[in-house]
């Protein structure tokens, strides 16, 4: 096995296939860490062990625990180009719009307008799953 020096947790294996060490992180960050959130998450879900659910779901589907987990690993980290399909190129511009506006105003007033009008934009968005009968049936 290689270790890549970039990337420890990495090895590459005679086939070519990757290997990563799952590693706990026990991580420190400064308070105003643009990040913090997300550290605070892997700290948070380090503690649990993943692969007793991956290794329940792969006896009972019969699909290999590292298919499995390459599997999450990419549906996780193409979530946000996802997103960006489902939700479209022109409306992610338009639910923008008032976060823009109401940030450029820089006033609280301005932010719970815009809360207000994004509430209603995405009532709007949901009102089919809500309700599918707003919709006439289809014909086949």
């Amino acid at each position: 096995m290689n270790a890549d020096p970039e990337t420890p947790d990495i090895w590459t294996v005679d086939d070519g296939s990757e290997v990563i060490c799952l590693r706990r992180w026990k991580g420190t960050w400064d308070p105003d860490d643009r990040h913090a959130n997300f550290k605070s998450d892997v700290v948070a879900y380090g503690l649990l062990d993943p692969l007793e659910t991956v290794r329940g779901m792969s006896r009972n589907l019969d699909i290999p625990v590292g298919a499995i987990v390459r599997y999450v690993l990419a549906r996780w980290a193409t979530g946000g180009s996802g997103g960006l399909l489902e939700i479209g190129p022109v409306m992610v511009p338009r639910l923008w719009e008032p976060i823009a506006a109401a940030e450029e105003k820089d006033d609280d007033e301005a932010r719970l307008q815009a809360y207000h009008q994004l509430r209603q934009m995405i009532s709007w968005l949901k009102l089919p799953l809500d309700d599918p009968t707003v919709y006439p049936p289809q014909r086949d």
